[in-house]
């Protein structure tokens, strides 16, 4: 592939195009100055105003949220794999029912596997505009956003109501559900019972890993954070690594399907059959499958890349490893 053929699979931090709507709670105040990206496939934004710059599927989907301080994603679930790392600031997960299960803060680089079948929430609790990035399990993402009945309700309040087929509506646009859709239904108090309040040993001991212990881990060989054999022991259908200074190699390998380079720290020089580029923290390449190609830090310093790619696992409940 050339550089021109290559270039659209390649999102630049700089380009990203946020969406301020692109869910039930973007009125609700707390949560209303986030933004939403979606950077490979449809991603589960309800909002038709959700740019998604590379539709290619991948067997999973990447996002990403950008939040000021004290801003906050509410409580909600999803039926595959979702998982965060920090790309900046500091942020404070939490979990259950109310969001009173248990919390964990998470710093630059950390990583976090949250379980399917929780509710779950985010806040920036940093001092400057922060991103996280997003990893959901499936090219559907498991068909879409499950929220707490909370959320719904005080969505109203504000003014968005979100239809049965998944659609916002926005009173104060003068919008209203088209005949023949009915509002998206509250979780009953019997499907609130299959909702488990996980404590923190279970959420933070099984699907938290700090930077620089994976750091550490990957001085030799890139550490599997997330996979059958990672250190997150898990199968959501994809496998995360990540690639340090010690373990890059400018070795050519391919993959029988699409992969997605993340770098976390440093410039990264990638070459492939045809070209090369460099990206930098916040930039999001995907690579074809059967494209010869090498990842090395370009530049002195501290580096570290994210490496993503779908395993043959299906997509569905995370742990089952």
């Amino acid at each position: 592939m050339t550089p021109a053929e290559m270039e659209p699979r390649i999102v630049r931090y700089g380009d990203l195009m946020p969406c301020k709507t692109a869910f039930i709670d973007a009125h609700t105040p707390g949560s209303d100055q986030k933004e939403n990206f979606t950077i490979i496939g449809g991603g589960v934004s309800e909002s038709p105003d959700q740019h998604v710059h590379i539709a290619i599927p991948h067997g999973f989907n990447i996002g990403a949220a950008g939040q000021p301080p004290k801003c906050r994603n509410s409580l909600h679930s999803h039926r595959t794999a979702e998982v965060f790392f920090v790309l900046s600031g500091r942020w404070r997960f939490f979990w259950g029912r109310w969001g009173t299960a248990g919390e964990v803060v998470l710093e630059e680089g950390d990583i976090i596997n949250i379980p399917t079948g929780i509710f779950r929430g985010f806040e920036n609790i940093g001092t400057d505009y922060g991103m996280i990035m997003a990893i959901l399990g499936g090219d559907d993402a498991g068909g879409g956003v499950i929220w707490a009945p909370q959320v719904i309700e005080d969505a109203a309040d504000h003014g968005l109501v979100l239809g049965e087929n998944g659609k916002l509506y926005d009173s104060k646009k003068g919008q209203s559900l088209p005949d023949g859709v009915a509002p998206m239904p509250l979780l009953s108090e019997e499907d609130l019972k299959t909702y488990p309040e996980m404590t923190p040993m279970q959420v933070v001991g099984m699907g938290v890993r700090r930077y620089y212990d994976m750091m550490a881990l990957g001085q030799h060989q890139p550490c599997k954070v997330i996979g059958e054999t990672g250190i997150i022991r898990d199968k959501p259908g994809f496998e995360v690594d990540l690639i340090t200074r010690g373990s890059a190699t400018d070795e050519m390998h391919t993959h029988d399907r699409p992969s997605v380079l993340m770098p976390m720290r440093g410039h990264w020089r990638i070459t492939w059959d045809g070209g090369a580029t460099t990206l930098a923290p916040g930039d999001t390449m995907s690579m074809p499958e059967n494209i010869r190609h090498s990842a090395v830090p370009s530049m002195t310093g501290e580096a570290s890349l994210y490496h993503i790619v779908a395993t043959d696992d299906p997509a569905g409940p995370t742990w089952t490893g």
